[in-house]
């Protein structure tokens, strides 16, 4: 197992987790993940633009009018969080992670198998590699916050993937051994980069930041546990490993921004890549995250029972993902509220709060549902959570 090196950063608050979270403090009772279905005319345009038909500065503009647009449909759902939906990146992860040196992607090597509720199967081959010393040379995506903050009133809230999906895909193998021969440097300089983009949000406002990571779920899929033994790591020792990688990555952010983490199975064009409940991985992540909030995926038996929520510590929220993101048809509201009072039974009530199991579109192309199934669930999320908790 690698050691985490300390890196020179101040000391976890103790009191962070273990203390009551005002209700105006994120995550809100209805949340969601973050990234929203892209509408025709921004596919359109990007596609228009990586044939070279138009320039960067008029897909910029649909995608303005498009970011502004999803904004009000967000506020007009009830919502308190609003997000760009990921509107100016091609896919959740690849867009932020290749804005690092030292990091590329690459369709070789690693293909990644998906699965439907119908049976149909698909894979995908995006991979990273680091092939140099890590490095920030300028900001990522602080730009898209500032335009997103600037157009709404309610909290802006800012997504970014976790960096444990490098390592995840592939294990030591995909970190350049000349580049990095000591593996301890490599977790630094990445936590190091993660810093200063995290720094320049906050100093623009950002308030509520969420790290989606699809290493803590998928661990739980033997299938992948199997793949990660190939690669010659061992699943038993991630979850710490990875918890403490996640805790590095924010471990400056200030007092007044809240951070969350989503964790997920797989979300591509409605399917998904792995299955399996929490208990592999609950004890070291739940406990160990230092963080305000969980989002789980729950909507379906895919992701095990409630029991692992009894390892969430006192005063951090956990997020239940209980509406589906992968189809359209809309979830019955009896059906949530019984299955909060199920979580109930392993968690506090009032640590709850209420989503979606993942985003709509994680890559451009979007999940099979429409945007009025989509605005339809976020909708149902208020009225339920306004329903549990009262005025939100």
């Amino acid at each position: 197992m690698f050691r985490v090196p300390v890196l020179h950063l101040p000391e976890a608050n103790p009191d962070r987790s273990e203390t009551s979270m005002p209700s105006s403090r994120p995550p809100f009772r209805a949340d969601h993940v973050g990234s929203l279905l892209r509408p025709q005319a921004l596919r359109e345009a990007r596609a228009r633009w990586q044939a070279g038909e138009i320039d960067r500065s008029a897909l910029a503009a649909v995608e303005d009018r498009a970011i502004r647009d999803v904004i009000a449909l967000q506020e007009s759902a009830g919502l308190q969080s609003v997000t760009d939906g990921e509107f100016r990146r091609t896919a959740w992860h690849l867009d932020f992670l290749t804005g690092f040196e030292g990091i590329d992607a690459t369709g070789e090597g690693y293909a990644v198998s998906f699965k439907s509720a119908d049976g149909q199967v698909a894979s995908t081959s995006s991979m990273l590699r680091v092939t140099g010393k890590i490095t920030r040379p300028k900001p990522i995506m602080v730009d898209h916050f500032d335009f997103l903050q600037a157009n709404t009133s309610r909290t802006a809230k800012f997504t970014i993937p976790s960096a444990t999906y490098i390592h995840m895909r592939g294990g030591r193998s995909v970190v350049d051994a000349t580049a990095y021969p000591d593996m301890d440097e490599f977790w630094s300089d990445l936590a190091n980069a993660y810093q200063q983009e995290v720094a320049d949000l906050a100093a623009a406002g950002c308030t509520y930041l969420q790290m989606d990571d699809v290493s803590f779920a998928t661990i739980c899929d033997e299938n992948v546990r199997e793949r990660v033994r190939a690669d010659g790591e061992n699943p038993d020792d991630l979850p710490t490993l990875y918890t403490r990688i996640v805790n590095s990555m924010v471990a400056n952010r200030p007092e007044g921004m809240a951070v969350t983490v989503h964790t997920c199975r797989g979300n591509h064009r409605s399917m998904w890549m792995a299955e399996g409940g929490y208990e592999a991985v609950a004890e070291a992540v739940f406990s160990g995250l230092e963080v305000d909030g969980l989002f789980l995926e729950y909507d379906t038996n895919r992701a095990g029972g409630f029991e692992p929520l009894r390892f969430v510590p006192k005063g951090r929220r956990v997020v239940l993902g209980l509406v589906s993101s992968k189809v359209a048809a809309l979830e019955d509201r009896e059906q949530i509220l019984r299955r909060i009072d199920e979580a109930s039974n392993y968690i506090d009530v009032d640590q709850l709060c209420i989503s979606p199991q993942c985003g709509f579109a994680s890559t451009e192309a979007g999940n099979a549902l429409s945007e009025d199934d989509e605005k339809r669930k976020l909708e149902l999320l208020v009225d339920v959570a306004t329903q549990v908790w009262g005025e939100l």
